[in-house]
């Protein structure tokens, strides 16, 4: 069998093993935030275009 080769009949003696325990998983839900978030800027657009150009400057 060369690269990229298979043969058909190991297609169908696979087994996937799907049982997996509910206590496996996590609880997306566990960690939502129902409030809001605000943020304040005390630099101006002038100041944070500056800086992103010198940030960009040094990498």
């Amino acid at each position: 069998m060369g690269f990229g080769s298979y043969d058909e009949s190991e297609q169908d003696a696979q087994d996937l093993d799907a049982d997996f325990d509910d206590d496996d998983g996590v609880n997306t839900a566990e960690n939502t935030h129902d409030g809001n978030v605000e943020f304040e800027f005390t630099a101006s657009n002038d100041e944070l275009l500056d800086k992103l150009s010198d940030i960009k400057e040094n990498t």
